[in-house]
């Protein structure tokens, strides 16, 4: 196992994304059009290499693989990103997740998993949940 020894912030947002969207064991086309649309219009990405999501892809698959990846994955993302920025990560994981139209309960834990990693305030991450939902409403 070749598990990338650090990421930057950037990559950091990417595998939050990336692991929401396999936390149930399937990638919608979906999730992954979203997250390269959060890749390519977000201005926190406006310097990110693109081709770096395969490379963060490859580490939270085989991070997902050990029994202890999912706290290591968690490890990785807390050390690479500024506090700050951890509404900003739950945000992108609740786009992400929302992208397909249905939340599975292993991506409902997921995220609980990340509110709890990142200590998102809870009335904070019902906004968030909230803005996610209304954005990916269908008519």
């Amino acid at each position: 196992m070749t598990i990338e020894a650090s990421l930057s912030a950037q990559d950091a947002l990417v595998a939050v994304m990336i692991a929401v969207s396999v936390s149930d064991e399937s990638i919608r086309t979906s999730e992954l059009l979203s997250i390269e649309q959060i890749v390519n219009h977000l201005p926190i990405f406006a310097d990110y290499d693109a081709d770096r999501i395969q490379r963060v892809a490859k580490t939270v698959f085989e991070l997902f693989e050990d029994e202890d990846g999912l706290d290591a994955l968690f490890g990785l993302v807390t050390e690479a990103l500024p506090e700050k920025y951890y509404e900003t990560a739950y945000a992108m994981a609740c786009d992400v997740a929302a992208a397909d139209g249905l939340l599975k309960q292993t991506e409902l834990r997921f995220l609980m998993e990340v509110r709890y990693q990142l200590k998102i305030d809870r009335l904070h991450a019902a906004a968030i949940e909230r803005g996610a939902k209304a954005r990916h409403m269908v008519l």
